[in-house]
């Protein structure tokens, strides 16, 4: 009886070996996922016409997150210029060049992607609503994507060698590329209001942290 035990135990650790390696291996490469489009560099893809094509996979949402804003139609009189809350990444390579340097690296590429301010049914006066963290503005769906890439090489003329891009301001699907916009469309606000580098650093703790540190 001893014996046939063991021999049932085998029969069955031969059948459980192979299973618990491959679960293990899927589990693995669900944990490594994130981390290696976190460290994927990005290089911007033009379309013939020189329109700039969505980044692939979202990927802008691994990136690190450098700072955000609101500011809602309710306290701008009703016509806030963007009355979204604001979302602002920094590609990886870029981020590692700024922790070294404190500067923005020729190629760096910043994102920010818009969410709308939610306001179900129910919502105060001003706009805000009460939830069980407090009276505040809360985000709401994705309602727009948009990206400036810094790069003397592709805009030698550009102040700072800033170019915007806009994938639109609506709720996905975004634009599967995005046109350059003329420098006083956006650069002009950038070069008047930005604390450093045609970029708003002084709403982004994490990169005035990161270049404090230098």
């Amino acid at each position: 009886m001893f014996l046939r035990k063991t021999s049932l135990n085998s029969k069955l650790l031969t059948i459980v070996a192979p299973i618990s390696i491959v679960v293990g291996l899927a589990a693995l490469s669900i944990n490594i996922a994130p981390a290696v489009a976190q460290d994927a560099s990005y290089q911007p893809e033009f379309t013939d016409d020189k329109m700039l094509k969505l980044p692939r996979g979202k990927i802008w949402r691994e990136w690190p997150f450098v700072g955000s804003l609101v500011t809602p139609n309710a306290l701008n009189g009703g016509e806030a210029p963007f009355p979204e809350h604001h979302m602002v990444y920094i590609d990886p390579v870029s981020w590692s060049h700024y922790k070294e340097t404190g500067e923005f690296r020729e190629g760096t590429v910043l994102a920010k992607e818009l969410t709308l301010v939610r306001a179900p049914d129910g919502a105060n006066e001003d706009g805000s609503t009460d939830e069980i963290s407090g009276t505040g503005y809360f985000m709401g769906e994705f309602s727009g994507f948009e990206i400036t890439i810094k790069s003397e090489e592709l805009y030698p003329d550009e102040p700072g060698n800033w170019a915007y891009y806009t994938f639109g301001h609506h709720a996905e699907p975004y634009a599967e590329t995005a046109v350059r916009q003329p420098a006083e469309a956006c650069n002009a606000c950038h070069e008047a209001s930005a604390a450093e580098d045609f970029v708003f650093t002084q709403f982004y703790p994490v990169l005035r942290a990161a270049k404090g540190g230098n």
